[in-house]
């Protein structure tokens, strides 16, 4: 399995984020984590990826793991290729310069890959924090709002990518559109509250539109 979560619990402060989460993903699954503003999904992916600790529970992860955060921390006045090939040494890989220049073809950034990040667009951005992600060719690939703010083209080249890298990696897939999910995943994680209200296969939901309502409804 790629991921396994037992009994986790969030505190920050005396708010209770996450509330004992229990949560099983298999290899080769495509999972999407969705819920409300708040819910605590952003929470989750940080613990998962060690940026957070929980406050107790179980969290077992494979040791590669790639992440795009939300807000993209990308460093604007670099080069693209400089960019990539920066953070693979960071990483340490050899053959730097073949494989700086795989991810940039893999992402659809040739075009692209002279000039400073701060001059591209949204969804090339978006384009080069994909490709920092899959440095190390990770076991697991977890995206927070991976689509946000881009233009129609945008959105469906970089839905079009993330279904290519869910073909081969166990992908967890944070978003606010529903159409995404049924797109691309092949299992839904409704969290809201803190809590996993749902999780089920896609295939199982009639209707994830009034799945997602009944099970983010206030009662």
């Amino acid at each position: 399995m790629a991921i396994h979560i037992e009994h986790l619990n969030k505190y920050i402060g005396k708010q209770h984020v996450l509330k004992d989460i229990c949560l099983t993903i298999n290899d080769g699954e495509v999972v999407g984590l969705l819920g409300p503003n708040g819910a605590g999904k952003s929470t989750l992916m940080k613990i998962m990826v060690g940026v957070w600790n929980a406050t107790n529970g179980e969290v077992h992860v494979p040791k590669s793991i790639g992440f795009l955060p939300e807000q993209n921390p990308l460093y604007e006045d670099m080069y693209v290729r400089e960019y990539l090939r920066f953070f693979v040494g960071l990483r340490k890989q050899s053959y730097t310069t073949p494989l700086v220049e795989e991810l940039i073809e893999r992402v659809g950034l040739q075009r692209e890959a002279n000039k400073k990040i701060g001059q591209l667009s949204k969804g090339y951005r978006q384009r080069v924090g994909l490709a920092q992600s899959m440095i190390g060719d990770p076991e697991l690939l977890i995206l927070d709002e991976p689509t946000t703010g881009l233009d129609p083209n945008q959105l469906e080249d970089i839905r079009a990518l993330i279904r290519e890298m869910g073909e081969e990696r166990t992908v967890i897939l944070s978003t606010h559109i529903l159409q995404e999910v049924k797109q691309m995943c092949t299992r839904a994680v409704i969290i809201d509250h803190g809590e996993i209200k749902v999780d089920k296969p896609i295939a199982e939901i009639d209707n994830l539109e009034e799945t997602f309502k009944q099970a983010t409804k206030n009662e």
